[in-house]
């Protein structure tokens, strides 16, 4: 193994220095703490960020520096990573881009000069989640932060391809399987959402910014009879740094409010949080988990 790099996982490879500390922008859901787990058990110092009302306390058990976020000050973050020695950070989680659009938003987010530079003056075209995220990155450059993968840590989170649970999807279900996957793979290209609840081959509702539990609630009440099939992939040119499609036991109990049976994921692109935990409560209420490769374009 070449020295300063770490193998984690079957066939991944990551430039982590166990001496050397990283940085974890931590938003909502179990990713974060998963990630900052996995890093303790490797020898791996986290510092991290919590996004205040997303982020889990839990973080601040398992890694080695921890503070609360509760403004958008960028800034204050770089600072915090340098500060301890961190040249690579990695975010994790889900960030509630509603936030952005709360009124009095900037009384509320009080943004440092580095956020108010980020939004105002960065040259973007929109305010999509790419364009956010890669303007984040590109933002941390500037202090001599480099943007890593979770998943370089984590990779026995993507999902395998195969039917998880014990019930196979019917012939009926696999037909909107296969007609949501092309609409979703279409949403994901122009980075509007990653998933698209389905019956009967017709689009009950497309994941926006409210997130997949909203979005497939929405189909839920679209759809009284239920049974309906939620596809969740990934964009056809993911960026494995950020916004990877997640679900986990969360999910399944929101297709169980909303009366959805099969859940489709893509393939080693999709993280499937407490695995075990999340297909025995699928095969409790008679939910689908069904995980295929990508067809070829």
């Amino acid at each position: 193994m070449t020295p300063g790099l770490l193998q984690f996982g079957e066939g991944a490879v990551a430039e982590f220095d166990p001496r050397e500390p990283v940085g974890l922008l931590a938003c909502g859901g179990r990713f974060p703490v998963l990630f900052a787990e996995k890093a303790r058990e490797c020898g791996i110092p986290v510092v991290c960020v919590g996004a205040a009302g997303m982020a889990d306390p839990r973080l601040r058990e398992v890694c080695t520096e921890f503070r609360w976020l509760r403004r958008m000050a960028l800034g204050s973050i770089a600072r915090t990573f340098r500060r301890a020695g961190c040249r690579r950070w990695t975010m994790a989680g889900k960030f509630e881009k509603r936030v952005l659009f709360r009124p009095w938003r900037w009384l509320y987010l009080l943004p440092d000069w580095a956020a108010v530079r980020f939004w105002f003056l960065r040259q973007r075209g929109a305010n999509n989640d790419d364009s956010l995220l890669l303007g984040l990155i590109g933002e941390f450059r500037r202090y001599g932060l480099e943007c890593v993968s979770a998943l370089d840590l984590c990779p026995e989170l993507l999902v395998k391809e195969g039917v998880l649970t014990k019930r196979k999807p019917t012939a009926a279900e696999a037909k909107d399987i296969a007609f949501g996957w092309h609409l979703a793979r279409e949403m994901g290209r122009l980075d509007v959402g990653q998933s698209v609840m389905v019956r009967d081959q017709a689009v009950l509702a497309v994941e926006a910014i409210e997130g997949t539990d909203q979005a497939i609630l929405r189909a839920g009440e679209l759809c009284r009879r239920g049974a309906f099939v939620v596809v969740k992939i990934s964009k056809p040119e993911q960026d494995r740094r950020f916004d990877v499609p997640t679900v986990g036991t969360k999910t399944i109990e929101t297709m169980r409010a909303a009366g959805a049976t099969v859940l489709a994921l893509e393939a080693g692109r999709t993280i499937i949080l407490d695995e075990p935990a999340t297909v025995a409560l699928a095969e409790r209420y008679g939910i689908t988990i069904t995980s295929l490769v990508a067809p070829a374009a």
